[in-house]
């Protein structure tokens, strides 16, 4: 671990949205061990305590606040909470998704539709809209939107999903052209698929895993905390002319 001197994040606060587990948790954890304080939010109360114990125990500082990032008043008291608690918000990781109905377009519900398009795309929206509102005070500060490789290209029986990833992407990039002049930097971030509780959830079984490690040119899956240091480079002075960007995490998937 980097020594008091050398933590890139110290005196700044950083906020991670579905910071429970996977990417979101390696993120935040990331972000303590470089010196910043780091809000955990999730609607999983008991995984999101866990990662700020395990902060904690480290001995850094963090907060948990239960937020549904598809509400737009949880996403509101989101920031008010980090502000109530640490004063300023200079870095967030809107990383909340789900993988949601898997069906072809005709036969997809209305209400599997939404739900995606709630939690991966219309969260992104809202939590940047305040994000930025409150950056806007601090004088800057660095956002980063978790999008995907389906981002960019089509997957089948995924139209919700590709649709709102595509989505993230266009935010982000208008968020930039917006903001940049302001010191605000947003990027975003395109994974592959990650081993991570996602692919559990979504019933895919341990073959199945390995079939879809096959289609990365890499020949694995890829790991959250190599995902997470994309996420903190992009959230730190390194980056400090990049906005308006995507990047692909990817195992050179998006090369075929």
């Amino acid at each position: 671990m980097a020594t008091n001197t050398e933590k890139q994040f110290t005196g700044k606060v950083a906020l991670v949205t579905g910071a429970s587990s996977g990417i979101g948790m390696a993120a935040a954890l990331q972000y303590a061990q470089e010196g910043a304080s780091v809000v955990v939010s999730d609607i999983d109360e008991a995984g999101g305590s866990r990662v700020v114990e395990e902060i904690r125990d480290n001995g850094g500082e963090a907060l948990f606040v239960k937020a549904d990032v598809a509400k737009p008043n949880d996403c509101e008291n989101l920031v008010k909470k980090t502000i109530a608690q640490y004063g300023r918000l200079d870095i967030a990781f809107n990383n909340a998704g789900i993988g949601g109905e898997a069906n072809p377009v005709g036969d997809m519900s209305i209400e599997g539709w939404n739900k995606v398009i709630a939690v991966n795309l219309s969260s992104v929206f809202y939590c940047m809209k305040y994000q930025v509102q409150q950056m806007l005070q601090n004088g800057g500060g660095a956002i980063v939107n978790n999008s995907s490789i389906l981002g960019q290209v089509g997957f089948a029986n995924s139209a919700a999903y590709v649709a709102a990833k595509h989505g993230v992407v266009g935010l982000t990039k208008n968020g930039a052209l917006e903001y940049s002049a302001k010191g605000i930097r947003i990027n975003a971030v395109g994974p592959a698929f990650i081993k991570t509780p996602l692919l559990t959830n979504a019933g895919l079984n341990e073959e199945v895993q390995q079939q879809l490690a096959k289609v990365h040119p890499i020949g694995r899956l890829g790991e959250s905390e190599e995902v997470a240091e994309l996420v903190i480079w992009l959230s730190s002075a390194k980056a400090s002319f990049v906005t308006g960007a995507y990047y692909a995490v990817d195992g050179a998937y998006l090369a075929q």
